[in-house]
């Protein structure tokens, strides 16, 4: 697991460390450089993994963007040549600095300076003053000569695996294709029907996922059963694109024979409860991951119970994956429990100058308050100065 990422010159970002637990959950107000935060960290995975261009980026869910960009440029603040960004585990620590000239970007970002250590121990070790083929990583190289076992390998295998996931409807719905396809879902919401049955044939054999099944039931309360076929052209338009394989609601309160849905007409926030299980339960997603908007599409409490089930489903599972999450919905607070060490809360915040700080939340002993009403009373930052 991801025990601290340190973050400088990116974006809106000078200088950040942030102490990770394994479910992260970021909040703040437009702007305030959350996303920032995940796609530095989706820059230091396309690092680990040999090369940073606009193709390794796309592929990890970060937005490809110019040096003038990617660059701080606050006023009466020198700009940086470069930017760092480190992770650390408790064995093992990657570090990389990363230029781009201002005037002619170039396509691949040129490594600076690259470390890898385990137990202060150098693994792989770049100077400035290293001439060859700069646009290439050491570490990813080295990782041919490490087993598997080794924390700087296992180091390197959570980095480079990390991706952001933002769904989109029309993808959720199958109308549109994922441009960034993986198992068990595409980062876009691609595969959700495949996913779906996934989950239902690994109830058949495993308790686990047999609750996991019965919550998403619980979730979706007006379906009675969720099941996936091959297309059925009588319950869609012929103006619709037809996905391989067609993800069933059937309402429990309409008439039988009558009250199957797909997902072209099922609500958007019963796709998104499906989609956030399929990543948190199903053995291929990587272990370290980002969800951009977690609570997007969400009534307030079906929010606030999908983060509580996200958490319980992730600690049974045992499998140690680690989530990094962004927020907007008060309620979805409420489904953390910040007494478990596991569960981090942290307030995003742009200072007088505009700088990019991180600070985690921790309960305040004088407010018997829920978290959704300490953040939209201002107790733990994270708003906008309206």
């Amino acid at each position: 697991m991801i025990s601290s990422v340190t973050i400088k010159d990116f974006k809106s970002i000078t200088e950040v460390t942030v102490d990770l637990g394994q479910i992260n959950v970021f909040i703040g107000a437009n702007g305030s450089g959350k996303s920032n935060i995940l796609e530095a960290v989706g820059v230091l995975s396309a690092a680990a993994s040999g090369v940073v261009d606009d193709e390794s980026l796309l592929r990890r869910g970060v937005r490809p963007g110019v040096p003038l960009l990617y660059k701080t440029s606050f006023r009466k603040k020198r700009i940086s040549s470069h930017i760092f960004i480190e992770a650390r585990n408790s064995d093992a620590e990657y570090s990389v600095s990363l230029n781009n000239t201002l005037k002619t970007p170039q396509p691949c970002w040129l490594y600076k300076t690259e470390n890898l250590k385990t137990g202060g121990e150098s693994v792989v070790s770049r100077g400035v003053k290293t001439d060859k083929n700069k646009e290439r990583g050491l570490a990813a190289l080295k990782a041919v000569d490490l087993s598997v076992s080794d924390p700087a390998m296992k180091l390197l295998s959570l980095l480079s695996g990390y991706s952001i996931y933002t769904p989109s409807t029309d993808i959720l719905r199958g109308i549109q294709p994922d441009s960034q396809t993986r198992s068990p879902v595409g980062l876009n919401g691609g595969r959700l029907a495949e996913a779906v049955r996934d989950i239902q044939n690994l109830a058949r054999k495993d308790n686990y996922f047999k609750t996991v099944y019965d919550d998403l039931l619980q979730l979706i309360d007006w379906a009675s059963r969720i099941s996936v076929s091959d297309e059925d052209k009588r319950l869609l338009s012929a103006s619709i694109s037809r996905p391989r394989n067609l993800l069933l609601f059937e309402d429990r309160f309409m008439v039988r024979g009558r009250n199957t849905l797909t997902a072209f007409d099922a609500s958007e926030g019963a796709l998104y409860v499906l989609y956030m299980a399929a990543l948190a339960v199903l053995p291929d997603p990587p272990a370290f991951l980002a969800v951009d908007n977690m609570d997007q599409f969400l009534n307030p409490r079906l929010a606030r119970k999908l983060v509580n089930n996200l958490c319980k489903w992730t600690f049974d599972l045992k499998t140690g994956r680690q989530f990094v999450f962004t927020a907007h919905n008060p309620s979805a607070l409420d489904g953390l429990d910040l007494t478990d060490n596991r569960i981090r809360l942290f307030s995003v915040n742009r200072n007088n100058r505009g700088f990019t700080t991180v600070t985690r939340v921790e309960l305040p002993p004088d407010k018997d308050w829920p978290l959704s009403r300490l953040w939209v009373n201002g107790m733990i930052q994270g708003i906008p100065s309206i």
